[in-house]
């Protein structure tokens, strides 16, 4: 099986184990007390709790979505538009694009620096398989149409991830090349807004393999991609996960190993995200249900925290996405199963030494759930699937 995770949102990972899980367990997290925190019902906007919920304007599935983490704006994809919207209203603005045929769809990959979205075209040609992709840009997304192409040296580029530091014109991407070059891992560093490309960083295909679930994040501060992965396939009982720096001038890697605890160890990293001025990371594991931190400049570890409600053996449990606020210096870890259920899924918030903050209660979070999307200013975000699934984004304040 695949460990790309379409059905959830396009270009992010999902763990291999937790694709298997059915629907509908429910079951995770620790805070300080062992207690799951109190819940929240939906709440007014600029409190702690839910806020509005977003339905694409065609009803369709959302592939891919951003907001501007300084700004009102946000974007959306589906198969048939790309939809632009208002984040503090959840409000459709306008959709554009044209429907591209079967099988083919937009992507949103994400904003770069100064609100410029980026976004993938997958068209799949009459009487092919596979599909065409290129990618277009929105400059700016409150502009609400596209206004250029983004053009990568490398020809058909199948995203996986775009870095989320919008604070900076470098951007991120981890992509694949195109079948005829057999697929190979590599990183493009870009300034998306004047579509130049300062380096093309081929990666290493063993350690960068889909099969070890490599998350991509930014230490903008320290210029490097922050890759972290399970060597081995998330392997029961395996070796630990690893940390993994790229220089973004010379390509240059060095790694250190991460936290392998729990009787079953570690396994799959299932999300990431890095302060891009600290140098602080967190990460999710699958099979003990762990949230980890790091200082990426020394290369060790801060400390390790259980979700609210969960042991070191609890792989149903374990949380998917990863947010950071660099802000106000948090953390966002998404967890679907959460406690006994009661409370639906969750958004579990620690601060950057690892200490549990709250818990955001009452959402309808998807299997291998990508990362909330965070305007700190506003300390509210947008996250995948809502009420009636995944043709839904729900907001949420924290």
């Amino acid at each position: 099986m695949s460990r790309f995770c379409s059905i959830a949102a396009r270009g992010k990972f999902c763990s291999v184990a937790a694709m298997a899980l059915i629907a509908g367990l429910h079951v995770s997290g620790v805070s300080a007390a062992g207690e799951a925190p109190a819940t929240g019902k939906t709440k007014p906007s600029g409190t702690v709790g839910l806020g509005k919920v977003l339905t694409s304007k065609n009803g369709g599935q959302i592939f891919g979505f951003d907001i501007d983490q300084v700004g009102d704006d946000g974007v959306l994809a589906t198969a048939a538009d790309v939809e632009t919207f208002n984040q503090d209203t959840g409000k459709i603005k306008r959709a554009f694009g044209k429907y591209l045929g079967p099988d083919s769809d937009y992507v949103v990959n994400g904003i770069a620096g100064g609100d410029v979205g980026l976004v993938e075209i997958e068209k799949v040609p009459q009487g092919k398989l596979y599909p065409r992709r290129h990618y277009k840009v929105i400059n700016p997304v409150t502009g609400s149409k596209f206004t250029g192409k983004w053009t990568p040296p490398l020809d058909g580029l199948i995203a996986q991830a775009m870095s989320t530091d919008q604070s900076t014109q470098t951007s991120l991407l981890f992509a694949l090349t195109n079948l005829k070059s057999g697929e190979e891992p590599v990183l493009i560093v870009s300034d998306v807004a004047a579509n130049t490309f300062s380096n093309v960083i081929s990666l290493d295909t063993n350690l960068f393999c889909l099969c070890d679930g490599p998350q991509l994040g930014q230490f903008t501060a320290g210029n490097a991609a922050v890759f972290a992965l399970s060597p081995d396939g998330g392997a029961v009982g395996g070796q630990p996960p690893l940390n993994v720096l790229v220089d973004l001038s010379t390509g240059q890697t060095s790694q250190f190993s991460g936290y392998n605890n729990g009787f079953f160890h570690a396994g799959y990293v299932n999300g990431l995200a890095v302060d891009p001025g600290t140098g602080v990371a967190a990460t999710t594991t699958e099979l003990n249900s762990q949230v980890e931190f790091y200082y990426l400049n020394k290369k060790k570890g801060i400390t390790f925290t259980q979700l609210p409600c969960t042991t070191d053996t609890d792989q149903t449990n374990s949380g998917s996405g990863i947010a950071v606020d660099p802000v106000n210096k948090l953390f966002l870890v998404t967890d679907q199963f959460y406690c006994d259920g009661s409370q639906g899924s969750a958004i579990v918030v620690y601060d950057e030494a690892g200490n549990f903050v709250e818990s955001i209660t009452g959402f309808n979070l998807a299997i291998g759930e990508p990362a909330p999307v965070l305007n700190p200013g506003k300390r509210m975000g947008w996250v995948f699937s809502g009420p009636n699934g995944f043709s839904q984004l729900q907001q949420f304040f924290y």
